[in-house]
């Protein structure tokens, strides 16, 4: 992020006060948004900090809860599954593309999709196997929050639980 804002306003500074500017930075800013919105993504994802509505699976039993998880589980790791591969295909067919002004492979655009791939599937592999093998609590099998304000008051509450029990 803060090479972003660095490249975009000294080019800024550069082409207003200097009447020059730096020619790869609104390339490099645009290809390091990508990647800060993927690797954004990936902590997301094992942080459980994407937001969801939970209407449904909120009123189910722990059978139900535990189905409804591993059968969204599931989907996730096929839906990573294809990004993988699109993002790996797209990736080896640009590795010989030269990007219109730093010249550098247009492969680098793409791999941060087989990065997010590799993480997120294996995340998601590791909490699937938590809900199949029993190892998550009825609390845990909702793994979405309704709000920000929600997600916020419930790590508000866990941080104040895990003081009251040092103490």
């Amino acid at each position: 992020l803060a090479v972003m804002v660095v490249l975009v306003f000294g080019n800024v500074v550069l082409r207003y006060a200097f009447n020059s500017g730096i020619t790869v930075s609104e390339e490099l800013s645009r290809w390091a948004f990508v990647w800060l919105t993927f690797l954004g993504a990936i902590v997301a994802l094992r942080e459980h900090g994407h937001l969801g509505t939970d209407m449904l699976v909120g009123r189910l039993g722990p059978a139900g809860k535990r189905v409804c998880l591993g059968v969204a589980q599931g989907f996730m790791l096929w839906m990573t599954w294809l990004m993988g591969t699109g993002a790996w295909a797209q990736t080896v067919i640009n590795l010989d593309v030269e990007a219109p002004v730093s010249g550098w492979s247009m492969a680098w655009v793409y791999a941060v999709g087989v990065v997010f791939a590799v993480s997120s599937g294996l995340i998601l592999l590791r909490e699937f196997w938590r809900t199949v093998t029993g190892q998550l609590s009825e609390a845990d099998l909702v793994m979405v929050q309704e709000s920000e304000d929600l997600a916020q008051l419930d790590e508000l509450h866990l941080n104040q639980s895990q003081t009251f029990k040092k103490h």
